[in-house]
């Protein structure tokens, strides 16, 4: 594969930006996923570790979504046939 893209660059000198650039993105893009599969609160020994958050003391702040729905704006319940 590197051959052939040496073999193209050789032939139009324009591409080299654009495979540096691939290159980079790729890499970038690897570096970012081993980060998080290294993070703080994941285990990759499931035998251990089944449950890691039964760790967590009772100070830990958990990161939580609420979704929340005003009903009052609601015009009705469901579509008139």
């Amino acid at each position: 594969m590197i051959k052939t893209m040496y073999q193209h660059a050789k032939k139009h000198p324009g591409l080299i930006p654009q495979f540096f650039f691939v290159f980079l993105g790729i890499s970038g893009a690897s570096v970012y996923l081993l980060r998080l599969a290294r993070g703080p609160h994941v285990s990759w020994d499931s035998r251990n570790n089944p449950e890691p958050w039964n760790k967590l003391g009772p100070t830990y702040q958990y990161k939580l979504v609420a979704v929340t729905t005003d009903y009052k704006r609601l015009k009705k319940e469901g579509p008139d046939f």
